[in-house]
């Protein structure tokens, strides 16, 4: 890291220091967004509904990643987790929280993972249902 990004980064944290508690926490005005399923009831295990998402900069979000379908599904979006700050993971009402992004989501069996995290950098990241690309699992979250 450049001397300048670090002593950017060092009065970006100094001026956040002095800001009262409630401007920082931007967690408690998230949005729900819908929900991005994959799969459904009736069968079809290479369906996705709102395969393509658009969010701002700045915002707090919450995405429910839900498995209807009988595959195994390996949820890959390696550089949106990389540019996001993650506030929690929640499965079946159980929150993890952590210092880093994970390195990808899994359903062995139906469920849900909602993810509740603030949108960092702009720009469109691309997630994909690992091998499973070809059937039309995968699309674009895109940052503006």
């Amino acid at each position: 890291m450049r001397w300048t990004t670090r002593l950017g980064l060092a009065a970006a944290a100094l001026m956040l220091a002095g800001a009262p508690a409630g401007a920082l926490d931007l967690t408690k005005k998230r949005q729900n967004l819908p929900d991005l399923v994959l799969g459904n009831e009736e069968g079809n295990d290479f369906v996705v509904e709102n395969k393509d998402i658009e969010l701002e900069a700045g915002k707090a979000y919450r995405l429910r990643i839900v498995a209807k379908g009988r595959q195994e599904y390996k949820f890959y979006a390696p550089e949106f987790f990389r540019y996001i700050w993650f506030n929690q993971i929640v499965i079946e009402h159980k929150e993890i929280h952590g210092g880093g992004p994970p390195d990808h989501l899994e359903f062995d069996d139906p469920g849900e993972i909602a993810i509740e995290f603030v949108a960092i950098k702009p720009g469109a990241y691309k997630w994909y249902a690992q091998g499973l690309e070809e059937k039309g699992m995968a699309g674009t979250i895109t940052v503006k």
